[in-house]
């Protein structure tokens, strides 16, 4: 039993090192860097859609230089920050929009809502834009721009939002979840947010005009709103940290290590059957974590933000995994008829759900686009897990080889072969359990 904890403690005390080392940029606006080198006096984390506005506010002149990100998105989506003079709602916005155009470059501009059904068309705004442009690299759009508000501003209405592609224009956003709550009230002479998620009064903030049961507010719609960083679950990057963490060591490293006992410790003798409780306590407790992982990744997504193909595999995996369960529970004996199409059938599984699973630590790893210490670590990881398996296939091939010759010179036994208590010959040499 304390060989079986070793499996599990060592690569997931491994995969957390970088925890303490990884820079408050992936937690936290204060200290992000652009690579533009724009520097910013104040910033918030928004408490929805993986959101972070950064600023410098003139009082003396009303002008606001804002740089407003989104993480964890793609080249499918589009992003908008806007100001709503009048009100909390969609109506009466003024929005800053960007989106990846056809050219691969990002096309930022200005768009006036009039109505609750809107393309997000170019149009002037109620205040002046002198300068706006937008950048997208590794999974993170921004908006920048020069704002000229009226004289004596210092506090707005923030509405943020984001959503899919309609072709060359931006599309309808999602109506319920994190995309609903995306507003608060900013001072930015302070920095704070007084009022977050609740009305200042004026305006419509939501609800159904056209009869369609759904909620035509696209914009948000007043609520509370838990403020940034009030605890470790309340920040949705430490959530995303929480499900990156548990589903690298599950699927990334533990379902790996697993499938390595399985096929490597077998042929030792002496290993006869703790590799198998080595193997099924290791893929045991992958599975444990990862739906743990795959839970938190199914909260998040219905907090919004784009996943991409990196939910799907998610799925696929727990698939692929419920039925390595079931079929344990199945397992023919050794010399049932039935038991070669059951190996096949278990070792094809495995290896796709292995191979899934590293493919989507990357992807999440893009997603989340943390520092670069934990794409290195989960890299040497597998390098190490590499090495070793590389070295143990070799050994055990010079191990069954020399079984083999030496089962060749000598007569055949006059009874019949001894078959370990899980089930595998010793001397056999086996893709899994």
């Amino acid at each position: 039993m304390k060989r079986a904890g070793v499996c599990y403690l060592l690569p997931l005390l491994l995969f957390s090192i970088p925890l303490f080392f990884t820079p408050a940029s992936s937690q936290s606006c204060s200290s992000y860097k652009f690579s533009s080198n724009n520097v910013y006096k104040s910033c918030v984390d928004l408490p929805v859609l993986s959101s972070f506005l950064h600023w410098n506010f003139n009082q003396s002149t009303a002008t606001a230089d804002i740089a407003f990100r989104v993480t964890g998105t793609s080249s499918s989506r589009w992003i908008s920050w806007a100001i709503n003079p009048s009100s909390t709602g969609m109506v009466g916005c003024q929005a800053l929009v960007a989106y990846v155009g056809s050219t691969g470059s990002v096309h930022a501009y200005t768009s006036p809502i009039n109505s609750y059904r809107t393309s997000m068309p170019e149009g002037s705004l109620s205040f002046g834009v002198p300068s706006i442009s937008g950048a997208f690299q590794n999974g993170e759009m921004t908006i920048f721009a020069k704002l000229q508000l009226a004289a004596g501003t210092t506090t707005v209405n923030q509405v943020w939002q984001e959503g899919p592609m309609n072709g060359a224009n931006p599309g309808t956003h999602s109506t319920s979840g994190a995309n609903m709550r995306s507003m608060e009230t900013l001072s930015f002479a302070t920095g704070s947010t007084p009022v977050s998620g609740g009305s200042s009064g004026g305006g419509r903030s939501g609800g159904d005009d056209d009869g369609d049961g759904d909620d035509d507010d696209g914009y948000g719609s007043p609520g509370s709103s838990s403020s940034s960083g009030s605890s470790f679950f309340s920040n949705r990057q430490q959530k995303k940290n929480v499900h990156g963490l548990l589903n690298a060591v599950s699927w990334g490293i533990m379902m790996p290590l697993g499938a390595i006992f399985a096929r490597h410790l077998k042929v030792f003798e002496g290993a006869n059957p703790a590799w198998f409780y080595l193997h099924i306590t290791c893929q045991g407790l992958a599975y444990i974590l990862g739906i743990a992982g795959w839970v938190t990744g199914l909260r998040l997504g219905d907090e919004g933000g784009e996943t991409g193909y990196h939910g799907a595999i998610g799925a696929i995996l727990f698939i692929g995994a419920t039925l390595q369960v079931f079929a344990l529970l199945v397992r023919p004996k050794p010399d049932h008829k039935y038991r070669f199409f059951w190996n096949i059938y278990h070792h094809s599984i495995g290896y796709t759900v292995i191979s899934l699973s590293i493919l989507n630590v990357f992807k999440g790893l893009q997603l989340l686009n943390p520092a670069s210490v934990w794409k290195q670590g989960y890299i040497a990881i597998l390098i190490i897990l590499g090495l070793i398996a590389a070295v143990l296939e070799v050994v055990t091939w010079s191990i069954v080889i020399k079984r083999r010759r030496r089962a060749a010179m000598d007569p055949p036994p006059k009874h019949p072969s001894i078959v370990g208590g899980n089930g595998h010959s010793d001397s056999q040499l086996h893709y899994g359990a």
